[in-house]
């Protein structure tokens, strides 16, 4: 018996819940999603604390002056707030994870590229500035939980050895995000926060990030594991993870669609043998796809003029497209996901599956045993 599955899904970006706010068949496309009846039953998604690239207005944080006297989500209750409320109205068990792109700007040292001012776009993060974050970070999630929206777990940076021009991003180095964990996990006891922490949250090329983190016993004790994105290296590397800290969760937390490749087959596959059966292999208890829905444009997504460094997804395809006011498709991602959040029950366990057998290694299987004792078998070929 292997790790206990939380479930999978994508995330709820600003332009996700922007498009889907606006429609007309707002009730439908939620229903599509979210509930177990009359939809896929997706029970885990992942949100963006204040922005990323994918935004319909322009980037903020919830404290741009300069301190966090001024601390307001108001923003987030333009169509953020009332879409995460309608989901977990659906779905009751829905799990939210989520990450910041950047701190506030005026916590960050300014860009390589732009040493005159700090920015929201690249950057690193000051470290001068970590007992203000985790503040920051504790009211973001208390104010949340005001709203009825509870958050299962945060990640301490998105892409964290990323820093680009066009959007929100910031720099983290594995040492700086050890000691940010180090004030954040003490900061939600006294605040008794059980949001789980969960770090790293990118590519696969450089798993010696979370394990040199781990590898601190003092940070090791608030942390409930590592999460991965698909962007870069190779698809079995959490199991480096996993052999230094068998005792700490995986987490798979990002991999977009994209039109650049429209064939079915090969995108249905692709995402089986590398993410949904792949990750679960290699001790991922989520499966998490990028954008929930966005337009036929691809967008709304950020366009910075003169970006050079980063521009932001201009290809990227949600879960479902959504065009105009009143229509909606389901793409070749709401397939994907369906053959395991239909079958796969929060708390299933997995279990030991033959892989990558038969001529050339092309059959791929995992296997869950479900609460009810139910084992299911899910086999690409």
């Amino acid at each position: 018996h292997h790790q206990k599955m939380l479930g999978f899904g994508a995330a709820m970006t600003h332009s996700s819940a922007y498009l889907i706010y606006r429609n007309t068949r707002r009730n439908d496309i939620m229903e599509s999603l979210f509930s177990a009846t009359k939809g896929i039953g997706i029970n885990v998604i992942r949100i963006p604390i204040d922005g990323s690239d994918f935004l319909p207005g322009q980037p903020y944080t919830y404290a741009d002056s300069g301190n966090l006297n001024d601390f307001s989500i108001r923003k987030d209750k333009e169509y953020m707030l009332p879409i995460l409320k309608q989901a977990l109205s659906i779905n009751p068990q829905l799990a939210i994870i989520a990450s910041p792109w950047s701190a506030p700007a005026w916590m960050k040292y300014a860009p390589f590229w732009d040493r005159s001012h700090s920015t929201l776009n690249g950057g690193s993060f000051n470290m001068k500035y970590k007992d203000e974050y985790a503040t920051y970070l504790v009211k973001f999630l208390q104010e949340y939980k005001n709203e009825n929206v509870p958050i299962y777990a945060i990640t301490v940076q998105n892409e964290p050895g990323f820093e680009a021009d066009g959007y929100p991003t910031m720099k983290l180095d594995a040492g700086d995000e050890k000691e940010l964990v180090k004030t954040l996990g003490p900061k939600f006891s006294s605040a008794h926060i059980s949001t789980k922490i969960i770090i790293y949250d990118h590519n696969w090329d450089h798993p010696e990030y979370p394990i040199s983190i781990l590898n601190d016993p003092q940070a090791k004790m608030f942390i409930a594991g590592s999460a991965f994105h698909c962007y870069g290296g190779d698809r079995k590397a959490p199991l480096q993870v996993v052999h230094a800290h068998p005792d700490k969760g995986i987490y798979f937390t990002e991999c977009t669609g994209s039109n650049a490749d429209t064939t079915w087959k090969r995108v249905f596959r692709w995402n089986f043998v590398n993410l949904f059966i792949g990750q679960p292999r290699v001790f991922a208890k989520t499966v998490l796809l990028w954008n929930l829905a966005l337009d036929e444009h691809h967008g709304p997504v950020l366009t910075t003029p003169g970006c050079s460094r980063g521009c932001g997804c201009k290809d990227c395809r949600g879960v479902l497209t959504i065009k105009g006011k009143s229509t909606f498709e389901k793409n070749v991602e709401y397939y994907i996901l369906q053959h395991f959040t239909k079958f796969v029950q929060r708390g299933a366990v997995r279990i030991e599956s033959t892989s990558d057998v038969g001529e050339g290694g092309t059959l791929h299987s995992v296997a869950f045993k479900n609460p009810d004792n139910n084992i299911i078998l899910i086999v690409i070929n």
